[in-house]
């Protein structure tokens, strides 16, 4: 009686298609922020004083906690063992307190001239906050994955999952698009000020999340449920090894590294870039990043439904990969810097970054059992914040020591100017090892059957993603 109404609520759309709006909108603050700092590279410079060094070090400190500290690990066993309530809410709140740190550190005075374990003290108390936050974001997005598994399995999962990433992709839009014109707004540049913004929108985002625990809750009642003794949440910490040795998981998160890596530390670089090489003006250089995301708002979704009910998975992957290395090697060609050929090359960017995670996150639950998942989804994010922590720090290290080519007036402020050349090439160098490792995740897959190229709309009595171990 209570799996038959289960099922009943699962099978109404309004019911999944409602929760899948709620998280997805606390995932679209939480990238807002993680995005608000990207085009601002010059104006750090220029008001602050920050080297493309700082920056880079600044915009590694994502990863700091998540790798050092192995949160992201715990986070996933926390999700597995408490549920999506519990680790939600202290997952918001992470975020909040973060981004409040990150506010304080660019907005006072009182840390001019300090210097805290070599690092200006300015630039390292935004980074602590920001690697708070880090932790915040990434446990949110293992626990929001784990809630559209748990409602769209056998359905519409992979689409549910790609609109969740537009959503989430929204917020990267307006960071890259508006962050310049909030910290212009009142005639007075002010580098603060778009973080106060976000800080308020994530203030928003976690009661949003607030309104999907109440409604979660609701649902596990009228089920005669209790989210942390169900059966298929419980979780042992010898499962770690069990997903650690599957080859097909090991691809995926090799796949999602280097993938992301090409993609995420090129954003907080590419208004930058657009200045430098394509001769953009500084005031409306983000709004051709912006395209990647917007982008991505139209055709995740789109391919996620393709998979949902044609399949495909790793050939999806495999396109992705080719489009994103096409992209980076034009753009480190010299000569090549008109602004319209950039803004070509940013669409195709998109189009292949909708392709690669509207294929390889809906793909994860058909290799790993769901009473595995949680930690399944937060050891790739693991992975994945190696990249996040280490590339954009080697990339503002490449732009410090190798590429600056002439100094400028921007604003009023003296700031550098950096060649681009080198940087692509080694996004480039990425995209060549992502396409590999996708080669290798479907011979995987044609090994051991995990079904990444079948749909992932079944029959209603079968499971979309059953998962032969």
């Amino acid at each position: 009686m209570v799996e038959k109404l289960r099922k009943s609520l699962r099978d109404s759309a309004t019911a999944r298609w409602t929760a899948l709006f709620i998280v997805a909108f606390t995932m679209l603050c939480g990238y807002f922020l993680t995005d608000i700092m990207a085009p601002l590279a010059s104006l750090l410079e220029g008001q602050l004083g920050w080297s493309r060094a700082e920056y880079g070090t600044f915009t590694s400190s994502y990863g700091w906690f998540n790798v050092f500290l192995l949160m992201l690990i715990f986070g996933g066993i926390i999700l597995d063992k408490v549920g999506v309530r519990i680790t939600g809410v202290g997952a918001t709140v992470l975020m909040v307190l973060g981004t409040a740190i990150k506010y304080w550190a660019v907005s006072t005075n009182s840390l001019d001239g300090q210097t805290l374990f070599g690092l200006n003290g300015q630039v390292f108390w935004a980074s602590i906050g920001f690697a708070t936050f880090a932790v915040g974001i990434e446990v949110a997005g293992i626990t929001v994955s784990k809630i559209i598994v748990k409602w769209f399995k056998g359905k519409e999962l992979a689409t549910a999952m790609g609109l969740e990433m537009a959503m989430a992709r929204i917020g990267t839009a307006l960071a890259l698009g508006f962050s310049i014109p909030i910290a212009k707004a009142t005639g007075v540049i002010d580098v603060s000020r778009p973080v106060l913004v976000a800080l308020i929108g994530l203030c928003i985002g976690m009661v949003s999340f607030l309104v999907y625990v109440v409604m979660d809750k609701k649902l596990d009642a009228s089920e005669h449920t209790d989210e942390v003794t169900e059966p298929d949440e419980e979780f042992k910490l010898s499962d770690i090894g069990k997903i650690l040795s599957t080859r097909g998981w090991w691809y995926i998160a090799i796949l999602c590294v280097l993938f992301y890596s090409a993609v995420f530390p090129f954003l907080k670089y590419a208004t930058d870039l657009m200045v430098n090489k394509f001769g953009v003006d500084e005031n409306v250089a983000g709004m051709i990043p912006m395209l990647l995301p917007f982008g991505n708002i139209l055709l995740t979704p789109l391919f996620g439904g393709i998979y949902d009910k044609k399949g495909k998975g790793a050939t999806i992957m495999i396109i992705g990969s080719l489009l994103l290395i096409f992209v980076h090697a034009f753009f480190s060609i010299p000569g090549l810097n008109n602004w319209i050929f950039a803004m070509v090359l940013v669409i195709i960017l998109g189009i292949g970054f909708s392709l690669v995670p509207s294929a390889m996150w809906p793909s994860v639950p058909k290799i790993v059992p769901e009473k595995r998942l949680g930690t399944a989804y937060a050891l790739i994010f693991y992975v994945q914040n190696w990249g996040l922590m280490g590339v954009p720090l080697l990339i503002g290290w490449v732009l410090e020591k190798y590429c600056i080519s002439g100094q400028t007036v921007r604003d009023g402020l003296t700031v550098n100017t950096y060649n681009y050349t080198l940087p692509m090439l080694i996004f480039t160098c990425f995209g060549v090892l992502a396409l590999i490792f996708a080669f290798l995740l479907k011979a995987e897959d044609k090994r051991k059957g995990y079904g990444l190229e079948l749909p992932n709309i079944v029959k209603k009595d079968h499971d979309a993603t059953s998962n032969p171990g």
